[in-house]
């Protein structure tokens, strides 16, 4: 193989991904991409594949992008890896980009693979933070080892640098409809390259998963291994709060809770208005997922807990005792006045 002329490769992609309606991370990207294009300089390209998918290209704009291209057919709904990572690598091959990200979702994990190894590409999965080095280096950082530490993976050699970055971690940006970005020009329909013909996969039927998605909770009850097993004082204040159950690692290992629901390294990043630590000792591997939280209530009979020095209220006491007693309150007066 031939050395890489890594000049030739410039501007940063994002990969919108569009499921009937566009999945948050997407705009999490976006916004957080822009940070690397004011260090590098490059344009922010957002990249839509779909149908009928003018008004999502447009909100791209309204969101940062500084172009957005699409890729427009019916070959593209519903989502098939095949033609999706047809088209995204011969865009890639074409036109060269430095750094393309994509959200660490199902989707995004079953086709960044199909871009990466025939391009040659060098692709970080799973990562929580970005940053660009002064050589235009992408700096992705992921857990590794279990967890145990945060490795920072570069790729000097290969382009584009490609990410799969997890959903949460990054806060996404509102739209302006005002700016002055204009649709002309900045909007590029680009060819087609695959063809229903050349498919090798049919979707059958569409089974939705009716798991939450916990990383949209705007409220969360999550138990650490404290609960031993019993979640019931748990999933009672979760009702009463309208929350979303998670849990640490450990309550999973346990099988105790699902792992769609694990906060953390190693699970989901999360950001919820309000975030109830139950029985959580507060291991680093856990507070990482969750210390974007907006208000922190930490429950815990060991008044040293490290989940205390990552709380805005705590609460020193046996959780089968105080789980019970914030329930009965927040029924008996209701959420916002149990938050004043």
């Amino acid at each position: 193989m031939t050395e890489l002329d890594t000049s030739e490769y410039a501007d940063v992609w994002v990969f919108v991904e569009v499921h009937d309606d566009v999945m948050p991370v997407s705009w999490e990207l976006l916004a957080e991409a822009k940070t690397l294009t004011a260090k590098t300089g490059d344009d922010l390209v957002a990249l839509v594949i779909g149908e009928d998918v003018d008004g999502i290209a447009e909100e791209a704009l309204a969101r940062g992008a500084d172009r957005v291209l699409v890729a427009d057919d019916p070959v593209f709904e519903p989502y098939r890896a095949d033609p999706y990572g047809a088209q995204f690598r011969a865009m890639v091959e074409a036109r060269k980009p430095s750094i393309v990200l994509i959200g660490g979702t199902h989707t995004g994990r079953d086709f960044a693979g199909r871009v990466a190894v025939p391009t040659h590409a060098g692709l970080t999965a799973d990562v929580t933070e970005i940053d660009v080095d002064d050589e235009g280096i992408l700096q992705a950082r992921r857990p590794a080892f279990g967890g145990d530490i945060l490795a920072t993976i570069v790729c000097e050699d290969h382009r584009p640098q490609m990410a799969t970055i997890r959903p949460g971690v990054f806060e996404a940006a509102d739209p302006n409809y005002a700016c002055e970005t204009t649709l002309e020009g900045s909007i590029e329909r680009v060819e087609v390259v695959v063809d229903e013909a050349d498919c090798i996969s049919e979707v059958l039927e569409r089974v939705v998963d009716a798991t939450a998605d916990i990383t949209e909770a705007e409220r969360i009850v999550a138990v650490g291994a404290g609960i031993e097993g019993d979640l019931e004082p748990a999933l009672e204040l979760a009702e009463a709060l309208d929350a979303e159950l998670a849990a640490t690692r450990a309550v999973v290992d346990e099988g105790w809770v699902d792992g769609a629901r694990q906060v953390g390294q190693t699970g989901k990043t999360v950001r919820p208005d309000l975030y109830v630590a139950v029985g959580i000792s507060g291991a680093i591997q856990h507070v990482e997922g969750m210390n974007k939280s907006e208000t922190v209530i930490a429950i815990n009979d060991d008044p040293n807990a490290p989940i205390f020095d990552h709380a805005d209220y705590g609460i020193v006491g046996d959780l089968f005792d105080v789980c019970p007693q914030l329930t009965e309150l927040v029924q008996e007066r209701g959420i916002l006045e149990v938050a004043r």
